[in-house]
């Protein structure tokens, strides 16, 4: 109940859908609760605007008097290593190498070229060198098996 009521009070905060909620985790303790969000935008978030929104989040809480013991409250944007959950973070990261784990095992590593209704069209790195005219055609991977993507950073 209280998730949600923080989701409520939240909601307003995201200035008409400009950032978006990625986790929000409330874990009640013996002496305090701890709130953790994760925020992003699709042009990504920076620090100052997770702070903008903890402090206005905290006035909130505080005037409603919604939790009586002491809390921690964490804003802030998913790091590198956050697997992708929502289908906008998807939109986000077109163009970028993504590492693709399966449900069903194996991995597949590639460019993500498109993000479609039921899953996404990956242009996976060749696993050995392709013959002259060779071509590898992009694999679409339906949401269904994907277990987790996670966006690989290239320090080239």
């Amino acid at each position: 109940m209280l998730k949600e009521q923080i989701q409520n009070l939240l909601e307003p905060l995201l200035e008409n859908d400009t950032y978006f909620v990625v986790e929000l985790q409330v874990k009640a303790l013996k002496t305090r609760t701890n709130i953790t969000i994760l925020l992003d935008s699709d042009e990504g978030i920076k620090i100052e605007e997770c702070a903008q929104i903890s402090r206005k989040l905290a006035n909130e809480i505080e005037a409603r008097e919604l939790i009586q013991t002491a809390y921690n409250l964490e804003v802030s944007s998913p790091g590198i290593d956050q697997p992708l959950t929502l289908l906008r973070q998807y939109h986000k990261n077109v163009g970028r190498k993504l590492k693709v784990e399966l449900t069903a095992g194996g991995e597949h590593l590639g460019e993500l070229l498109e993000v479609q209704e039921a899953g996404i069209l990956l242009q996976e790195e060749p696993q050995k060198k392709l013959k002259k005219g060779e071509v590898l055609e992009p694999i679409l991977i339906p949401f269904t098996h994907i277990d987790k993507a996670k966006v690989q950073i290239s320090f080239k």
